[in-house]
């Protein structure tokens, strides 16, 4: 007995230490703790009004035809070059085999063209010839007039056939020009008909070439349920859609109050609510030139007399580094905190 109230003696000093300690600890962290807040504040800015955005490409059609097959399905990753979508060729390779023939047979012309000045001169001969042969006729029957052996009948018929050759000549002279022109054009090579021709064959080699549609660049393929084989495509119309791998950043909407020491190139901490506890490191790519309701369909109206001030928000794009650990969906919200004091 005696020996417990001796014990009891010896701890009682130790404990009465001890409550002042406690007493005063819990003051001072709480002073710490708010010092250290206090020193942190203005070092950085945050949000939680940021979200994951991609670039995204939609595929559509440069001819119109039927859709033979649809290779990628939903959310495959797919590479530059690779086929997406396969459009019936056999139209097109008809198209192909008329344009060619087309150009065949206007080469032919061209061909015959540069062979028809000869016959051309030929006829400009004989019609120079018939024009000497009526003038002599005019000038026989003019003498045997003036002699008495003529009737002026006879005259007027040799004067109307001097005419008649004469511009019969005229027209052969005029066809020779005109087929010596194009000759020379045929012979450079440069004739509008085997131009013409040239560009039809190339634009139907284009068509058919364009059956076949390719990704133009890495991403996802998506979507792609909204096109079946057997399907007509239309040019021009959006089908499928290709979520480019190498295009994805977090557009953050600061307060215009927390833009004042923001810098692009400043460091930014990324915590998506999928994934918060892996947060992620990029950098201040640009700072908006817009307010959001300046971007919006219907920009806000303040010229009233019952207008109230509203903080505005700016978006701020947020590059993401290369490798982020962490699958980056489209639309993801996030919560950003840009250090200013760099």
């Amino acid at each position: 007995m005696h020996a417990v109230v001796e014990r009891d003696a010896m701890t009682r000093p130790r404990r009465r230490w001890l409550r002042p300690v406690l007493m005063l600890s819990l003051p001072l962290l709480l002073v710490a703790g708010g010092v250290w807040l206090w020193l942190q504040s203005g070092h950085s800015v945050a949000t939680d009004n940021a979200y994951v955005q991609q670039d995204r490409l939609a595929i559509s059609a440069d001819v119109t035809g039927r859709v033979l097959a649809v290779l990628p399905h939903e959310g495959q990753a797919v590479k530059r070059g690779d086929v997406l979508i396969r459009i019936g060729p056999r139209p097109f390779e008809i198209a192909l085999a008329r344009a060619e023939a087309d150009l065949a047979a206007a080469r032919l012309q061209v061909a015959e063209l540069r062979s028809g000045t000869t016959g051309a001169n030929a006829d400009v001969a004989g019609k120079r010839d018939a024009v000497a042969f009526a003038r002599q006729e005019l000038e026989r029957q003019q003498k045997l007039l003036a002699d008495g052996f003529a009737t002026r009948a006879r005259l007027q018929a040799a004067e109307f056939a001097l005419q008649k050759a004469q511009a019969e000549y005229d027209s052969a002279v005029a066809d020779a020009d005109q087929a010596r022109t194009a000759a020379n054009a045929a012979g450079r090579g440069t004739h509008p008909l085997v131009l013409a021709a040239e560009a039809a064959r190339d634009k139907a080699a284009f068509e058919l070439s364009r059956t076949t549609i390719r990704a133009a660049h890495d991403g996802i393929a998506m979507q792609t349920d909204k096109i079946l084989p057997g399907q007509v495509i239309l040019t021009g119309v959006p089908t499928m859609a290709l979520a480019l791998s190498n295009r994805r950043w977090v557009e953050a909407n600061f307060k215009e109050t927390d833009l004042e020491k923001m810098r692009v190139g400043q460091k930014a901490t990324i915590r998506l609510d999928a994934w918060p506890s892996r947060p992620i490191i990029g950098r201040v790519e640009s700072i908006g030139s817009a307010t959001g309701s300046e971007l919006s369909v219907l920009p806000a109206q303040n010229a009233t007399g019952n207008w109230v001030k509203v903080v505005q928000r700016v978006p701020v794009r947020i590059a993401l580094p290369a490798e982020t650990g962490v699958p980056l969906i489209a639309g993801l919200s996030a919560t950003v905190t840009v250090e200013t004091e760099q």
